[in-house]
């Protein structure tokens, strides 16, 4: 009779256990890829209330550290826990300056044994990130030395904004207006005789965006200048796996904005190839463009207008 009462304790401590997700967790997020070999270490403290979860998520990459505040579901009877929109550092980011670049939901199951508690699962991408952000594996331990309501207390959950950074480009209407002036440039005159191929339209929320362009593919030696309402913003910039920053902020009195990519070559093969990312601060767009040296591939973009 005991060992019977032993037994049924144990087990129902343990399905106490699986109820709940609530506790101090540590562990390892490492790239699907083969050739990758980059990974970031993470933790996750978490309050449970029912089926509903708050904390703060963080890790390490880069010699960088990030936390956010997060609040997501769990499903006792699946044992899988979700936190959508987890905003992530991409994998192949300047080490100097890494940015956040990838926006990724986090799903887990619990499984709980006598030894250790522990969470398997990944950080999935969005479709808007399919292109750009792998999908990670993700193991977490659970710690029980913790005290997770005292950290919680003391812990201080930080959200970085990206801002433009020193090397990265910030094009205001001062300086488009300066460049307006020399109207018979000849990279002017090469882009207007070449036609327009309109890739996407977007409707964007705020007066800036940030637009990066990625080598689509293999680093072939493509190198583009970009072009906003056919006034170059940038020139002869070669494309690669990290990407180009522009910074633009867009006038408010003009209700179409043309982003413009112009081929300087074909690179290794053509056609001259990119995948551009628009980020206006809360979404984010990427759109696959294509230029020759006869067409400019372009991405329309129109300001959100305002609900009554």
């Amino acid at each position: 009779m005991k060992y019977l009462l032993l037994s049924i304790f144990m087990v129902l401590t343990l399905f106490a256990k699986s109820q709940s997700v609530a506790g101090s967790w540590f562990g390892k997020a490492e790239l699907i890829l083969d050739v990758e070999t980059n990974n970031y270490l993470t933790e996750l403290i978490l309050k449970q209330k029912g089926s509903t979860v708050s904390g703060i998520m963080g890790y390490y990459f880069k010699n960088q550290y990030q936390s956010y505040l997060v609040n997501g579901t769990y499903n006792a009877k699946t044992r899988l826990l979700r936190i959508n929109s987890v905003p992530l550092i991409y994998y192949r980011s300047n080490d100097a300056q890494p940015s956040v670049n990838c926006v990724m939901d986090f799903e887990a199951t619990l499984t709980v044994s006598r030894v250790k508690s522990t969470l398997k699962g990944y950080y999935i991408r969005g479709k808007n990130y399919q292109y750009t952000c792998p999908d990670l594996n993700l193991n977490f331990t659970m710690d029980t030395k913790e005290n997770t309501d005292s950290i919680l207390r003391e812990a201080v959950a930080e959200q970085r904004i990206w801002r433009p950074g020193r090397e990265e480009l910030v094009v205001t209407q001062e300086v488009i207006q300066e460049k307006k002036s020399f109207a018979n440039d000849p990279k002017v005159n090469q882009f207007n005789k070449r036609s327009t191929v309109v890739k996407n339209e977007i409707t964007v929320n705020s007066d800036s965006v940030r637009i990066t362009f990625y080598d689509n593919g293999t680093v072939d030696g493509d190198t583009i200048s970009v072009f906003y309402n056919k006034i170059p913003i940038l020139t002869r910039q070669g494309l690669n796996t990290e990407g180009i920053n522009v910074y633009v902020m867009l006038d408010p009195a003009t209700e179409v904005h043309e982003i413009s990519m112009f081929a300087e070559n074909l690179g290794s093969v053509p056609p001259n190839s990119a995948l551009m990312v628009v980020h206006d601060g809360i979404e984010r767009y990427e759109v696959f463009m294509t230029s020759t040296l006869s067409s400019n591939g372009t991405v329309r973009l129109r300001k959100k207008k305002p609900v009554n």
